[in-house]
């Protein structure tokens, strides 16, 4: 049966939260954004993410009404059973105070109601702030927000709609939902060795998120698995206007040769290889063979099969 995990979305009226969701799960484009309304009340979607894992996601509308509203005769309803709270601030907000009370008030309502969830902050619209400031405004929100969530632990991330910090974000939260990451990330690293990988990723198919990844080459750019999430997104979504299916592809130059074919029924793979020696047949075969064993573990719920160096 599937495991249906409630997350819930909150934070002020224009914040953005309705923006992220609909690029992160709806397929939509950043520019495409400016075209969504206020949310009333509560928007409830169904994703279905990895086989059997459904995120009940819970848009809450952050006009004020609304949000006196969650706290008082919808707070037994809204606060209970929460796996995750996303806390979304607009950092260019002119009533941080009143922010930060309606966060507290959250974090109240999830103490009584939920003790056990999982709270991300993310700090939106960092492409407003100038680039040389972002650091340093970033750090004193996360200090004040860390400080104001005791004795609740909460993860703070910079988000904007603009690159591929959101990607990053996102992908650090549904990281910490999949019940066998670790399971998934040691046959990863296993896979990545029999066939000589640089590093192996995993994506999962909608959405695009990284889930898991083994590296065995150090890598420059720390930021290159959101990127390539956005820029794969972008192209699936030019595909899809083309009435086309992106199905796999090849990227090679002299220093490596990188592969993005659909993996599982729920996710697609990136594997990087730079042993020119190598043919493309191989990784490809490689990837094929490995299919079946993947597969298998996803429809297991606590995986006890693994991929065995042969």
């Amino acid at each position: 049966p599937p495991n249906h995990l409630l997350v819930l979305l909150m934070g002020k009226s224009g914040s953005g939260k309705t923006s992220m969701r609909s690029i992160i799960f709806a397929n939509y484009i950043a520019r495409d954004t400016r075209r969504l309304g206020a949310t009333i009340d509560v928007e409830h979607s169904h994703v279905r993410f990895l086989g059997n894992l459904v995120l009940n996601l819970w848009d809450c509308g952050g006009q004020d009404t609304f949000m006196e509203n969650y706290f008082t005769s919808q707070r037994d309803n809204i606060f209970r059973n929460v796996e995750v709270l996303i806390y979304v601030f607009d950092v260019e907000s002119r009533e941080l105070e009143k922010d930060m009370h309606y966060y507290q008030s959250c974090l109240e309502a999830i103490l009584q109601n939920s003790p056990d969830a999982k709270i991300f902050c993310l700090v939106h619209k960092m492409d407003l702030v100038q680039e040389d400031q972002r650091d340093l405004i970033f750090k004193e929100r996360e200090e004040d927000l860390k400080r104001l969530s005791r004795p609740l632990e909460c993860v703070c991330f910079r988000t904007s709609i603009w690159d591929e910090t959101l990607y990053k974000a996102w992908s650090s939260i549904v990281y910490q939902l999949i019940p066998n990451v670790q399971q998934l990330e040691m046959n990863l690293r296993n896979f990545a060795q029999i066939i000589e990988a640089d590093e192996v990723l995993l994506f999962e198919r909608a959405t695009f998120l990284v889930i898991s990844h083994y590296q065995c080459k150090e890598q420059r750019d720390v930021h290159r698995f959101e990127k390539i999430s956005n820029i794969i997104k972008q192209f699936k979504l030019s595909c899809s206007k083309l009435a086309a299916s992106f199905q796999s592809m090849e990227v090679r130059n002299s220093n490596f040769a990188a592969f993005i074919d659909i993996f599982t029924s729920n996710t697609y793979v990136m594997v990087v290889m730079s042993d020119p020696s190598i043919p493309s047949a191989a990784t490809l075969i490689n990837i094929r063979n490995a299919r079946k064993h993947f597969e298998k573990l996803e429809r297991v719920d606590g995986p006890k099969h693994s991929l065995l160096m042969r």
